[in-house]
């Protein structure tokens, strides 16, 4: 029998992934100037789009789970700032076997509804996402879960259908919330816009378009936040979100261009944080569509994109180049798998192969981000070298997410961001057949040997042998051209000097349960 301390030793095993900060400017806002004191009151946050949901068994980005996950919604456990997991709502938790996990619960708190939390309360929120009535696209990613029993009122059991290695980084995920039982029972449809968990923050308001407010949680169970409320205030403009960072209008955003880092880093009043990514950005294709369902097309079209020009011109080298829709930060990584080499000769070799035209047309759709725009005029001029002729799509980032989901794009800049630090978040939600659609795999891609790959690495104990199958997988997905991995993350935040506390995590989340404003 496996007991805790063994647990959380395999645990910093399996799970660690490097500290998110790791150079000077990536330190939390812990300065202030000298005999500054706390002053409560509303810290601002700004972001350049809205929320597209606020229902965890919804949400499928994590600009939408950055307003709830560990603010509005925790979690059984957590990842703490080195990504090793610690107890949160559970307080311990012993592995019986492979196939059964049993948390003991903390005692005393309550959902911002008045709802015990306790085991009934984990298991109402376990049977809600897993029964398939409920439409929930995250379902997939803990399928692995067959049942939870309650054993006690503070005592909880996840029985598996089959050994799942990273069970603790999933469930310390936004996809892990604990959602209100009397919510689920009475009002789960509101749960989109009226989110209900035991957090330091409660939900107050979200105009849509505008803004999300959240209180502090004045009988929060632990330590409760210094500051009186939050507002996450949309301004899609780059350039208005800086000015009112440095004007003192508000107090972080979430989102900097690259090309602003000088003005930041030479301001007064502004600071850059920085933090290593999970994430990786990248050009996909739908291969359902007609003209990229050949292979030597999305080949061509792989080829003929210069990546490291990409990264150079229009992300002035922050972040690093990609070699697979994972990064180095991610347990299962491979430094091994190949993507195409820029070879213009060769892309148009394969073009006249599959008989596709000069002038032939193809749409590249992309959000509204700075640098994606960007990105998108230099794939149209690099593609315009091999005779295609791309047409630039630009949507708002909520229209854009709806867009890939519907199967009728064609070309798209996108990335992932890894929640839990693991390879099976990246395979699963973005090349397994179950996952097509809003789950992530946006590409409609297919293969039932990477499907039974991806199956092998989730049931797979043994460390070294899950990267042998992830670096398979990987490398069939490359070869197959289902996209054209670009960018390792950077993340980018700009806060003011009135911020104490403050930081990002390598998920890119926002963490402000221990911001302070002073003077």
């Amino acid at each position: 029998m496996k007991k805790m301390k063994l647990i959380l030793f395999m645990t910093l095993i399996t799970v660690l992934v490097l500290q998110a900060c790791s150079t000077a400017s990536n330190q939390s806002s812990e300065g202030s100037k000298e005999g500054s004191k706390s002053v409560g009151g509303e810290l601002v946050v700004l972001r350049a789009s809205d929320a597209t949901s606020l229902d965890p068994h919804f949400i499928t980005d994590i600009p939408s789970a950055n307003i709830i996950h560990g603010k509005i919604y925790e979690t059984l456990v957590a990842f703490d700032r080195d990504r090793k997991i610690v107890p949160l709502l559970a307080k311990e938790w012993e592995q019986k076997d492979d196939v059964t996990w049993t948390f003991t619960l903390n005692e005393g708190i309550k959902f911002h509804d008045g709802a015990d939390f306790n085991a009934e309360a984990v298991k109402a929120t376990f049977d809600r996402i897993l029964d398939p009535a409920t439409g929930s696209p995250q379902r997939d990613k803990l399928s692995m879960i067959n049942e939870a029993v309650v054993d006690d009122t503070y005592v909880v059991t996840l029985k598996l259908k089959e050994p799942y290695a990273p069970l603790l980084s999933i469930l310390a995920s936004q996809e892990g919330s604990m959602i209100s039982p009397k919510a689920i029972a009475e009002a789960a449809d509101e749960l989109a816009t009226h989110p209900v968990g035991t957090g330091p923050f409660v939900f107050e308001d979200w105009k849509s378009g505008q803004e999300i407010t959240l209180n502090t949680n004045k009988d929060y169970w632990g330590t409760v936040p210094k500051v009186d409320k939050v507002t996450f205030k949309v301004v899609p403009e780059d350039s208005t979100r800086l000015a009112m960072i440095e004007s003192g209008e508000a107090h972080i955003a979430e989102q900097v261009p690259v090309t602003e880092i000088d003005r930041i880093e030479n301001s007064s009043t502004m600071n850059l944080f920085r933090a290593e990514g999970l994430a990786v950005e990248f050009i996909g294709f739908n291969v359902k569509d007609a003209l990229l369902l050949d292979v030597k097309v999305r080949q061509a079209i792989s080829y003929a994109v210069d990546r490291e020009a990409i990264i150079s011109g229009i992300y002035d080298n922050v972040g690093t180049l990609a070699n697979s829709a994972m990064s180095p930060k991610i347990i299962g990584y491979s430094s091994e798998t190949k993507p195409y080499d820029y070879d213009v000769v060769k892309a148009k070799e394969l073009l006249k192969e599959a008989g596709v035209k000069e002038g032939t047309k193809v749409k590249l759709l992309t959000s509204d981000r700075k640098e994606r725009i960007n990105m998108a005029e230099v794939i149209q001029s690099q593609l315009k070298g091999i005779g295609l002729d791309v047409e630039i799509q630009v949507m708002e980032y909520g229209a854009f997410i709806s867009e890939i989901t519907k199967e009728q794009h064609q070309i798209f800049i996108s990335g992932w961001g890894n929640a839990t630090g693991d390879a099976d978040y990246n395979q699963f939600n973005l090349f397994h057949t179950a996952s097509m659609g809003p789950p992530g795999n946006h590409f409609y891609y297919s293969n039932p040997e990477v499907d039974k790959l991806i199956e092998q690495g989730r049931s797979e104990s043994n460390q070294e042998a899950r990267n042998e199958i992830y670096k398979k997988a990987m490398q069939i997905e490359l070869d197959e051209a289902v996209y054209i991995p670009v960018r390792n993350y950077e993340h980018l935040a700009v806060y003011s000097n009135a911020v104490k506390g403050f930081w990002l995590d390598a998920s890119n989340y926002t963490i402000i349960g221990g911001v302070e404003i002073v003077e």
